[in-house]
C-alpha cells in the first residue's frame, strides 16, 4: 500500500478503493462507473483521484514554482506547496459556505490562480467543478449554474457578477457568490471578496476536510465540462477523477515532458476541456510552471507574454496560429528584396528538411530570429487542436521550423484521443491514439473513411441528467461515437475527413464535407478571413465570405482592413482601406480576384456538385462576441445560417446581373 502525507501530517492512501459500479456510464451526479481497465499495459495503471495526483507532485516538487501571475506589473509566484495549501483553504471555505456533495461550484472569469484554486478546492471539498464561458449571456450562465446545481459561483469582476445578479433568483441551490478581482461595489450577505472567502474556512478542522478528501473515489465525477452548444443546449460532460489523472499521465508520457522543467502560458478558455486538461491537470501531473496571460491575450497581448515567459510547450487553437501567420506575412511583405530572398530560401530548407549544413545556416539566419520574435525560442512542442487547421498554415510554420503538432479529441474523451509528437508526425494528420486506448472506424466508405469511435479510460462518464443523449454518444458496448469522420494511413496515423453533422447533403443527394472546400478557397484568396459553405438540401453550393480586418480591444471586428488585406488590395491596385468600401462598391478588382480564386478551387473539385456556384461577402467578420464563432474559434454553422438567412436566400433567388456567379 502506497501512502502519502500532506502538510497536516494526514495520511492518504494512494491505492484507495473504487466505488461500487456495474456500468461503464452514468447520467447521475451521485453514481460511479466501471473503469475501462485492462490486465496489462497503460490501461492497467492504478487509478488515482485528483487529490492523490496533486499530493504526489507536492511531495516530490513542493518548492518548485507552480503558478505565476502579474500583480502591478510584477510576476508573483506560488510554489507547489503553497498552491496545494491554498486549494485546501478554498476547500474549507466551500465547506463553510455549505457546499454539498456532488453540487457545483461555477467559475466565471479569465484564467488566473484563483480560477485554478477554486476548481481544485471545489473537487477537494467533494463538489463538481464547473467552468462557465466568459462570453456567456446571463441566461446561458443561469443554464449552466442550474444544471450543475451550483451552491457557489466564483466570478472575476463586476461585469461577470452583474450577469449572475440578473438571474440569481432563478438559482434555488445558490448560497454564495465570490468575486476574485477588484472590490465589491455592493454589499450583501451572500457576496464575498476573494480575501474574505479564503478566510472563511479557517475554523474548519483539518480532520473534516481530510475525511471528505479520503472519501473521494477515482471512478466518481469530479468536474463538469459543458459543451459550447453549437447544435442545441449545452451538455454537461461528466469527467471522473480517473478520466483526468489517467489521461494526463498517458499524454505526458507520449510527448516526453520533463518533470519540473516545463513552462507554459495559460490563456485559452478554462471552461473548455483542452485548456483545463493541459493548463491545470497536465501542469499538476508534470509539475510544470504555469504563467497566466493578460485577459486581452487573444486581442494582441499574448505575444508579449510569450516573449517574457518563453514557454517550453504551447497550445494554440488554429485561429491563434493563423493570426501569427498573417502578422508575419505582413511584416515579410515590407522586408527588403535581399531579406525576402534569404527568408524564402530558409523557408524552403525548413519545408524540405534539406542537408544539415543548409539547415544550420537557415536556422542561424532566419529560424532563431522568427522564434524569438514569437517568444517560442525555447518551445520544444507547439500543439494545435479544438478546430480544423489549414494545410497552408501547417506548411507555413513547418517552413519556419515550427512544426505544429495536431491533437484530436473532444470534451467527451477528456480532450485528447490522438496526439502528434516530434517523433510521430505527418503533415495534416492528428497523430496516433494514446497508448491503452482504441479506435474503430464505423461504416467506412470506399476510401476507408468512417465515423471515429473511441475506447479507453479517457472516455467520459456520460452527460449529466441526459440519458437519451448519453445513449446516442455511447453505444451498448461503451464505445464513444464522435460524429467525426476519419481514416487511417498504413502507419496508423489518423486523418480527420469531415464531421457527420457538418456534411452538406445537396438536393441531388451528394454528401460534401465543407472544411476542405473552405480551406481551398482561403488558401487561394489571402484577403478572405472566414469562408462558410452553404448548400444543405439545396440545388447547388454557395459560400459566405468575410474579409480580414483589424480587431479592436474588445475582440470586435472593425471596418478597417488588416495589414495583410491591405497588401492584397495594393497588389490589385485598390486603394480601399475599409471592408465597407469593398462591399458597398463591389470593388471590381477584388471581386474578380476572389472569383478567379473560386475558379482555381473549383478546378480541383472531385465533381460538379462540389463546385461553388455563388458567393457573397458579408459586411463584418465572424467573432466570438458576434456569436458566429465558439470560445475556441470554431465556426458555429447552425447559428451562422440563422443569422444570415436573408443573405443565403438572396444567393438562391433567381440570378441577377449584380450577383457574383462562378462560370464553368
Amino acid at each position: 500500500m502506497f501512502v502519502l502525507k500532506d502538510q497536516t501530517g494526514a495520511c492518504f492512501n494512494v491505492n484507495s478503493p473504487l466505488a461500487p459500479a456495474d456500468e461503464l456510464w452514468s447520467t447521475s451526479r451521485h453514481k460511479a462507473v466501471k473503469l475501462r481497465m485492462e490486465g496489462s499495459g497503460p490501461a492497467s495503471e492504478t487509478p488515482m483521484t485528483a487529490h492523490q495526483l496533486f499530493l504526489h507532485t507536492v511531495e516530490t516538487y513542493g518548492d518548485h514554482p507552480a503558478l505565476a501571475s502579474k500583480k502591478e506589473g510584477q510576476w508573483v509566484t506560488l510554489t507547489w506547496r503553497q498552491y496545494y495549501e491554498q486549494c485546501r483553504a478554498a476547500a474549507k471555505s466551500f465547506l463553510k459556505l455549505g457546499l454539498e456533495r456532488y453540487h457545483g461550484v461555477g467559475i466565471l472569469g479569465f484564467n488566473s490562480p484563483e480560477w485554478f484554486i477554486s476548481d481544485i478546492g471545489c473537487i477537494f471539498a467533494g463538489g463538481l467543478a464547473t467552468g462557465i464561458y466568459t462570453t456567456n449571456s446571463a441566461e446561458a450562465c443561469q443554464y449552466v449554474a442550474a444544471n450543475s446545481e451550483a451552491n457557489i459561483l466564483v466570478v472575476e469582476n463586476q461585469k461577470q457578477l452583474d450577469k449572475i445578479l440578473q438571474v440569481k433568483d432563478h438559482l434555488p441551490h445558490l448560497k454564495a457568490i465570490v468575486q476574485y478581482k477588484g472590490e465589491l461595489q455592493q454589499k450583501a450577505p451572500f457576496l464575498y471578496t476573494w480575501a474574505e472567502f479564503m478566510k472563511l474556512g479557517e475554523e474548519v478542522p483539518d480532520e473534516q476536510l481530510n475525511a471528505v478528501i479520503d472519501s473521494l473515489r477515482a471512478n466518481e465525477c469530479c468536474t463538469l465540462i459543458f459543451t459550447s452548444g453549437t447544435t442545441g443546449n449545452p451538455k454537461a460532460c461528466m469527467l471522473s477523477h480517473d478520466n483526468l489523472t489517467w489521461t494526463v499521465h498517458t499524454a505526458a508520457s507520449m510527448v516526453n515532458l520533463k518533470y519540473a522543467e516545463e513552462v507554459m502560458v495559460s490563456y485559452l478558455p478554462l471552461s473548455h476541456a483542452a485548456a483545463q486538461l493541459v493548463d491545470m491537470w497536465l501542469g499538476i501531473s508534470c509539475a510544470m510552471t504555469t504563467y497566466f496571460a493578460e485577459p486581452d491575450a487573444l486581442k494582441g497581448s499574448l505575444v508579449n507574454t510569450l516573449k517574457e515567459v518563453r514557454p517550453t510547450c504551447f497550445v494554440g487553437v488554429p485561429r491563434v496560429w493563423e493570426k501569427m501567420q498573417e502578422k508575419m506575412k505582413a511584416v515579410g511583405a515590407k522586408a527588403s528584396p535581399m531579406r525576402s530572398t534569404v527568408a524564402g530560401w530558409a523557408k524552403s530548407i525548413g519545408l524540405e528538411n534539406q542537408v544539415p549544413w543548409g539547415f544550420m545556416l537557415a536556422n542561424n539566419l532566419v529560424f532563431k530570429k522568427v522564434r524569438e520574435s514569437l517568444g517560442l525560442d525555447r518551445c520544444k512542442l507547439c500543439f494545435t487542436g479544438a478546430a480544423p487547421i489549414t494545410k497552408d498554415t501547417l506548411e507555413y510554420f513547418m517552413s519556419l521550423n515550427i512544426p505544429l503538432l495536431e491533437l484530436y479529441g473532444m470534451s467527451e474523451s477528456s480532450c485528447p484521443h490522438t496526439i502528434s509528437t516530434d517523433t510521430h508526425y505527418h503533415l495534416t494528420s492528428c497523430g496516433k491514439k494514446m497508448p491503452g486506448s482504441k479506435t474503430k472506424l464505423e461504416n467506412p466508405d470506399e476510401d476507408g473513411s468512417g465515423e471515429i469511435c473511441m475506447w479507453g479510460r479517457h472516455v467520459f462518464m456520460g452527460y449529466l441528467d441526459m440519458p437519451d443523449l448519453t445513449a446516442e454518444a455511447l453505444d451498448q458496448d461503451g464505445w464513444l461515437h464522435s460524429g467525426d469522420l476519419g481514416r487511417h494511413d498504413q502507419n496508423d496515423f489518423l486523418y480527420i475527413t469531415g464531421r457527420i453533422k457538418e456534411l452538406i447533403i445537396t438536393a441531388g443527394g451528394e454528401n460534401i464535407p465543407p472544411v476542405p472546400i473552405e480551406d481551398s478557397v482561403k488558401a487561394e484568396v489571402p484577403i478572405i478571413s472566414n469562408a462558410m459553405l452553404i448548400g444543405d438540401k439545396l440545388k447547388f453550393l454557395s459560400m459566405l465570405l468575410t474579409l480580414k480586418c483589424v480587431v479592436d480591444d474588445n475582440g470586435e471586428p472593425t471596418d478597417e482592413l488588416s495589414p495583410e488585406a491591405l497588401i492584397f488590395c495594393q497588389h490589385h491596385n485598390v486603394t480601399a482601406t475599409k471592408v465597407s468600401e469593398i462591399v458597398a462598391n463591389k470593388e471590381p478588382a477584388i471581386y474578380n480576384a476572389i472569383q478567379e480564386g473560386m475558379e482555381r478551387a473549383n478546378a480541383r473539385a472531385t465533381s460538379n456538385a462540389q463546385k461553388i456556384q455563388k458567393w457573397t461577402i458579408l459586411e463584418r467578420d465572424f467573432s466570438v462576441n458576434g456569436g458566429e464563432l465558439g470560445p475556441t474559434m470554431k465556426l458555429r454553422r447552425p447559428i451562422v445560417v440563422k443569422m444570415y438567412q436573408e443573405k443565403i436566400n438572396e444567393l438562391y433567388a433567381v440570378a441577377t446581373e449584380t450577383q457574383q456567379t462562378v462560370q464553368h
